[in-house]
């Protein structure tokens, strides 16, 4: 798991990271970044050029989203109330960023 960068963007309702990511391989980004913030994989789907994947963070659902041609990967929640969870989850990514 490569991270370059995180960002909470609240007004979407989102935790928005930067990564190398191989969308053939998804999973062998996805795995490791579920495990490094203890959620659950609940639901795994894919298309031409979008994964989205439902995790479980201690009751709180989230999606896991990354589309190939934007190379745009990111958390979402749908309940506005949950956003204290994003916003602990980046407390989590954080020693994951690669600095150089």
């Amino acid at each position: 798991m490569n991270l370059l960068s995180a960002r909470l963007d609240p007004q979407t309702l989102s935790l928005v990271i930067q990564a190398e990511v191989d969308f053939e391989q998804f999973e062998q980004f996805a795995e490791p970044l579920a495990a490094a913030l203890d959620c659950e994989i609940r639901e795994r789907q894919w298309g031409a050029d979008r994964h989205q994947w439902l995790l479980n963070f201690e009751g709180c659902p989230l999606w896991l989203h990354y589309e190939f041609y934007g190379d745009s990967c990111w958390i979402s929640i749908d309940n506005p109330n949950d956003l204290d969870v994003l916003a602990f989850l980046l407390t989590l990514l954080t020693p994951h960023i690669q600095t150089t």
